[in-house]
């Protein structure tokens, strides 16, 4: 969150899940009740209340000072049936799914200011690109067979 342009001296607020003990940055547990599928298997919806995350104002530096903040939110991602596949070889990845439209609403709590972010309403949250599919890489990667 900025206060006016969106340039480093203005940031206020930076939201992120904490680094955690493996070594994952910016990654939250999801458990297996928050994300369910439509019968059509066309829309997903990925549900969640008090995530805890941090808010960060100096972030990235070093010795940026944290303080414990909630977040809740609804994404809901619909597939237009366009698929797509990205492939890299090189980089042991594959990516196939569909082209999607997403929509998200969240709200920010951080109790020790008393400070609470809401987004719009779902209703009026779009997207320019989102992708829905499987994606795969590292030692779970195997070329595609000619």
């Amino acid at each position: 969150m900025f206060k006016g342009p969106a340039v480093p001296a203005n940031q206020i607020h930076d939201f992120h899940p904490p680094i955690s003990p493996e070594g994952l940055y910016w990654v939250t547990p999801v458990p297996s009740t928050a994300l369910t599928f439509a019968a059509d298997d066309k829309t997903s919806t990925l549900q969640m209340t008090n995530v805890p995350i941090i808010d960060q104002p100096r972030w990235p530096a070093i010795d940026a000072e944290t303080t414990p903040a909630f977040m809740d939110f609804k994404l809901v991602f619909k597939a237009n049936g366009e698929s797509v596949k990205y492939e890299d070889p090189s980089r042991q990845y594959r990516f196939e799914g569909f082209k999607a439209a997403a929509q998200l609403e969240a709200t920010i709590r951080v109790p020790s200011i008393d400070f609470t972010f809401k987004t719009d309403e779902l209703a009026t949250s779009s997207s320019d690109f989102a992708v829905m599919g499987t994606e795969v890489n590292g030692k779970y990667y195997e070329a595609a067979k000619a």
